[in-house]
């Protein structure tokens, strides 16, 4: 009997020694879980993409005219031509605003489609675009390039949201003497930022 005793409470003891601990989930900050799926889901990173940031520049508009007065205005696109412009594939360096029944367009921009996007249609890289804007907004525009021999050029296209917003602007040419000017204080901004950069 004592031996039996004996063994009952060695068989207690192992038993409570090796009992199973029961599993407790890890609490963390409600912060840093928040953050963990910011950066981890695909969704959230592909929308980050296109919330904002230049698409293109007209730099060419900033040598050759004066900039007078900008506005923002929205630019209708099809499909294909999103899928390009988040591929990188849009340009305005020679493209201008044109007006024609009371409402502007942008002419001469170019997409180049991406074909793997667009192989249900035959796009076309340079059509004319139309620009969304207020009817004041256009009226002034209108007004000012054909009473005030003003050129109304794009400066930049960019992302606003989901949307792609184009930044246009009154322009007026520049003479010689002015781009060469202006040249000057280009050469001289990039001299400064190497400078400061090799100190």
């Amino acid at each position: 009997m004592q031996r039996l005793a004996w063994t009952c409470v060695t068989i207690a003891q192992y038993r409570k020694q090796h009992r199973p601990t029961k599993h407790v989930r890890q609490a963390w900050p409600i912060g840093r879980i928040s953050s963990t799926h910011r950066e981890d889901s695909p969704k959230t990173m592909s929308k980050d993409k296109t919330s904002g940031g230049t698409i293109a520049q007209n730099r060419k508009a900033r040598h050759d005219f004066f900039i007078e007065d900008k506005v923002e205005a929205g630019l209708v696109l099809q499909g294909w031509e999103v899928k390009a412009i988040r591929a990188g594939k849009m340009t305005i360096s020679e493209s201008y605003v044109i007006f024609r029944d009371s409402e502007a367009f942008l002419f001469n921009s170019q997409i180049t489609p991406l074909w793997s996007a667009s192989t249900h249609i035959d796009p076309e890289a340079t059509r004319t675009r139309k620009l969304l804007m207020s009817r004041r907004q256009i009226d002034k525009l209108m007004a000012a390039v054909n009473q005030k021999g003003y050129t109304c050029v794009p400066l930049a296209a960019f992302w606003k949201g989901q949307f792609v917003k184009c930044e246009i602007a009154l322009v007026k040419g520049k003479a010689v003497h002015d781009k060469r000017a202006t040249e000057k204080d280009r050469d001289w901004n990039r001299e400064k930022q190497r400078v400061f950069r090799n100190q």
